[in-house]
């Protein structure tokens, strides 16, 4: 027998599938240890045939077999192909995506206990062999026992020799490494509400693979996926879940595992490479048979899918910013495709994209307008910072926010204050010369963190001493501009000194189930008042939160990009719905220095028909996606010469396109990245719009072409980030 084999090296020239002989047993997905240029390194099987089209003297044999069952299921062939071919990357590492980290360098493995048991209850031990015979007689009355607590009890030698003598057998147990900090018990379905049940029944009928679910927050949408999943399973199907966040993550997990008990696994970074491991292997042996998690789980191990849903499908999250740089949403489709099962998107504000395609008529739409509980959405009002300034009101907070705080704390509900910024303030600026203190790494403003006195950027983590003086002036008079979370919080305890205030970005939540943690305090009403960044924007529900509070709320409208106007109504939207989900009715206090901005005007009446309107026809004047696809080629180099070298390969490649296709491009330039350096490394990009993807092959392979040992090429379509 021969084994097709993909070697586990991330490299063009060896991107190439190698012949090795195996055993009959073998099978295609299974991890293998394979000799190699002189060593022995890890591989695929990726097909077993029994001949060859080489003499078999050449083919050297395999020298380790790793899984049984067999590792990658059959559909990640079928997926390494597609993603291969579409983003211009090696097999192995599309490969790569379907196994956990750990388990590619061997870190992990299965971790089994082991017992002692009763074996021949009739044996005679020997009167002098005391301790055998008090373990012997222990062991009729606790059979099955820990093997190290009987060691440690009775000591090593008589365990060992009760069992040499047959008196006793030693077996062991696999030790699932179940993720800690979920909430357990159990719960039925729960009656539909007549939206929620024609929601279902459209996505029965609907011969669409993508079904986009368009229902404000607390419309029901959760209930509708948890339907979706039961059918799966009543079909003896598997299904994926995804969340954006993984703060999101614990509070779904623990209405699956209410609703679905062990058939629903946890996969995402916040779990120990043990728990991700054990989680991975249940979904692959089809113990659990639901999958959920954050992006990286939409390339679970599972087999006959039934349903793959996406929340919050709008989110930023879904796309890598790693190679491969593949869109969630794309890979959901080809998965989708191969198991001839229906992808859900769902959101209360749908990406202008993603909308455009559902009316359009090549997605399936359902529009869920009503709360759930037949509660109004909250009522939002906006406070014009340029008046409070003007009024000598220099703190966070507006007036009417001050009041709304203070009537929400004495009625007994809670609060959510956002801030899309962590730290204390987000830079420090010399008043004498104008300097604005910069990471040596990144070409980026240092924010202040107060708690540990000191300077921090957000790119690469680098921290720095507060200076004294200015580092370019030596001026001594040194300002904090603007403000982040640490300062929210730290204002909220003087106003509020009763207040019992949670903080929550992401250096409150680094640690182990550090979200969980936090969540779980505010929605225990163990506080007050939950400060935090974007984490807590979407998803969440806290039944006693009747405000929120939205600080900067225009900060997003002055980024350079053109998805600012929706990204600022995205998050203005999602933040509002945490507010009011049960009893009483919500409120929000939108702070802003723009209030006559229109993307405001449109968030603060719920209104995203009037706001997809206004935006698919300005897009469309002035040929931005989706009328046109933005393509990025990014090169980063710890040198300038190496750049720039590559920098001029891929656009003098690129210009003899647009001499050739002149009709499909709309913009072709080479500039420096908005943010030139990152973690030490020069950002330079050539940046264009085309009229569609018919070129993006030729752009890939330019940027394989003149990536080189020193220099990084790769490409982005529609860049979530454009810095």
């Amino acid at each position: 027998m021969f084994a097709q084999v993909i070697v586990d090296i991330a490299h063009s020239q060896v991107d190439k599938i190698f012949e090795y002989s195996c055993g009959e047993s073998l099978r295609a997905g299974c991890r293998v240890k394979v000799p190699f240029g002189g060593r022995v390194i890890d591989g695929f099987v990726v097909g077993v045939s029994k001949s060859s089209s080489y003499p078999p003297e050449k083919i050297k044999p395999l020298s380790y077999v790793y899984d049984e069952p067999p590792a990658l299921v059959e559909e990640c062939f079928a997926l390494m192909n597609g993603l291969s071919e579409r983003y211009r990357v090696p097999k192995a590492v599309a490969l790569r995506l379907f196994l956990p980290a750990e388990m590619r360098s061997g870190r992990v493995h299965e971790v089994y206990k082991k017992y002692v048991k009763l074996a021949d209850c009739g044996i005679v031990l020997p009167k002098s062999a005391k301790k055998q015979v008090e373990f012997f007689e222990y062991l009729k009355g606790h059979s099955p026992a820990e093997y190290t607590f009987c060691c440690e009890k009775f000591g090593r030698g008589a365990v060992n020799g009760v069992v040499e003598k047959g008196g006793a057998q030693v077996y062991k147990v696999k030790v699932n490494r179940a993720p800690g900090g979920y909430e357990g018990g159990s719960e039925a379905g729960k009656v539909l509400t007549p939206a929620q049940a024609a929601a279902l029944d459209s996505i029965e009928k609907s011969q669409k693979t993508v079904q986009l679910i368009h229902g404000v927050t607390g419309s029901g949408k959760t209930e509708i996926y948890l339907n979706l999943i039961s059918r799966a399973l009543q079909q003896g199907k598997t299904a994926i879940f995804l969340v954006p966040e993984i703060s999101l993550t614990p509070q779904m997990f623990s209405q699956l595992k209410r609703r679905f008990g062990e058939q629903a696994a946890i996969l995402h970074s916040g779990l120990s490479a043990g728990e991700r491991f054990d989680e991975w292997w249940r979904l692959r042996t089809g113990e659990s048979k639901i999958a959920i998690g954050a992006r990286s789980a939409i390339f679970s191990p599972l087999e006959n899918i039934g349903v793959i849903i996406i929340d919050e499908e709008h989110d930023s999250s879904y796309f890598s910013e790693s190679a491969p740089r593949y869109s969630t949403i794309e890979v959901a489709k080809m998965r989708a495709a191969h198991n001839g099962c229906k992808l859900i998107l769902g959101s209360a504000t749908p990406s202008v994209e993603t909308y455009q395609r559902a009316v359009s008529g090549e997605y399936n739409l359902i529009t869920l307008t009503q709360r759930i509980n037949g509660r109004p959405l909250p009522h939002i009002t906006i406070a014009d910072m340029r008046r409070e300034v003007k009024r000598g009101n220099n703190s966070p907070f507006s007036a009417a926010l001050r009041e709304e705080l203070a009537a929400t704390l004495s009625g007994g509900n809670q609060a959510i204050i956002f801030l899309n910024r962590r730290g204390y303030s987000h830079t420090v600026i010399c008043q004498d010369c104008g300097y604005s203190l910069k990471c040596e790494h990144c070409d980026v403003p240092l924010a202040y963190h107060s708690e540990e006195n000191c300077l921090k950027c957000h790119y690469c983590g680098a921290k720095y001493r507060l200076p004294r003086a200015c580092p370019e002036c030596g001026g001594l008079h040194l300002r904090y501009g603007g403000t982040g979370t640490q300062r929210v919080v730290s204002e909220l305890k003087k106003l509020f000194p009763a207040a019992r205030i949670l903080r929550m970005d992401v250096d409150t939540t680094s640690g182990k189930e550090g979200h969980y943690k936090i969540l779980k305090q505010f929605a225990d009403k163990n506080a007050d008042i939950l400060v935090g960044t974007q984490m807590i924007a979407k998803g969440h529900d806290f039944p006693s939160v009747t405000l929120v509070g939205i600080l900067d709320a225009d900060m997003s409208l002055h980024f350079s990009d053109y998805r600012s106007g929706e990204r600022t109504f995205q998050l203005i939207t999602q933040v509002a719905g945490r507010s009011g989900r049960a009893g009483e009715a919500g409120k929000v206090v939108l702070q802003t220095y723009s209030p006559e901005n229109y993307i405001l005007r449109y968030a603060v009446n719920y209104d995203y028909l009037g706001f997809f309107n206004n935006e698919i026809n300005l897009r469309k004047a002035t040929r931005f996606p989706p009328f046109s696809l933005i393509c990025r080629v990014m090169v980063t180099a710890e040198e300038d010469a190496p750049a720039l070298e590559a920098l001029k390969g891929v656009y003098f490649g690129t210009e003899e396109l647009r001499q050739k296709y002149p009709q499909e491009f709309i913009f072709l330039n080479k500039m420096h990245s908005p943010i030139k350096k990152i973690q030490g490394r020069v950002r330079y990009q050539v940046l264009m719009r085309l009229e569609g993807e018919a070129l993006l092959p030729q752009i890939y392979s330019l940027a394989v072409k003149y990536t080189t040992a020193k220099a990084l090429v790769y490409v982005e379509e529609n860049p979530v980030n454009l810095s």
